[in-house]
């Protein structure tokens, strides 16, 4: 799939922005049998600004040989990160293949600062960040493994963009949709995006109506997973139009 090849149904998109990662995942293993699509080792730079999603555009890192770096006998004379910071496309989240090499920054503030003009929706990377103050007043979700202040060429060197790569254990293809929460970072396979989408707002619909159930006193052994009784009363709630649950 092409890296500016990212539609996605508005629907969709609307759906997956109120469904949780704990719920994503769940769907994907329950459903799909997929059992590693939640990106390992990650945190938010700003807990309070954490929640996207959006289509992946993908950055690979390799480690970095003296005579290719700036300086060098064999200096690179194209920077293919920037290229990608001028051409990724809004709504997009930037996930980085960074070796989960935390001694360096595989972005600062000016290119941040690029993409949130560009419109990006998140960023994800398996290794540091650099520029932690300034880039935690961008208001755009950031995910990485730390922080490093030494320039990412110290090193890595980036390999390529638009590449199938891997993100803290996760195989990540461009187009793959990603979704970014206070619980982690999920990567759902574009084919299964619209599913999950429906079956994970409708498991989070039941599962609030159980819980407003346990919260007035029903035991779990009953209603999680519901029995009999408490099916047949879900679906009459579902065919009276899902109205306020009375305590």
């Amino acid at each position: 799939m092409k890296q500016d090849d990212i539609s996605l149904a508005p629907e969709t998109l609307a759906l997956l922005r109120r469904v949780s990662t704990a719920t994503i995942t769940t769907q994907l293993v329950k459903n799909h049998g997929l059992l590693t699509r939640s990106i390992r080792g990650v945190q938010p730079l700003r807990p309070d600004c954490c929640r996207f999603v959006g289509p992946a555009y993908t950055v690979r890192y390799v480690p970095a040989r003296e005579d290719l770096i700036p300086g060098g006998v064999r200096a690179l004379q194209e920077n293919p990160l920037q290229e990608a910071c001028d051409a990724v496309p809004a709504g997009s989240v930037f996930v980085v293949d960074q070796n989960g090499n935390t001694g360096c920054g595989s972005l600062g503030d000016i290119l941040m600062a690029r993409l949130v003009v560009r419109g990006v929706a998140g960023v994800v990377s398996d290794g540091g960040m650099r520029d932690s103050d300034p880039v935690r007043q961008m208001q755009m979700p950031v995910f990485c493994r730390g922080i490093g202040a030494p320039p990412s060429f110290a090193s890595l060197l980036v390999a390529e963009t638009g590449s199938v790569i891997g993100c803290g254990g996760v195989l990540v293809i461009p187009g793959d949709i990603v979704v970014g929460d206070a619980d982690g970072v999920v990567v759902i396979p574009r084919c299964l995006a619209d599913r999950v989408a429906r079956d994970g707002d409708e498991q989070e619909r039941s599962e609030a109506w159980i819980r407003r159930k346990v919260d007035a006193g029903a035991a779990v052994s009953e209603v999680y997973p519901m029995n009999a009784r408490y099916k047949a009363e879900y679906q009459a709630w579902i065919d009276a139009g899902r109205p306020e649950i009375a305590d």
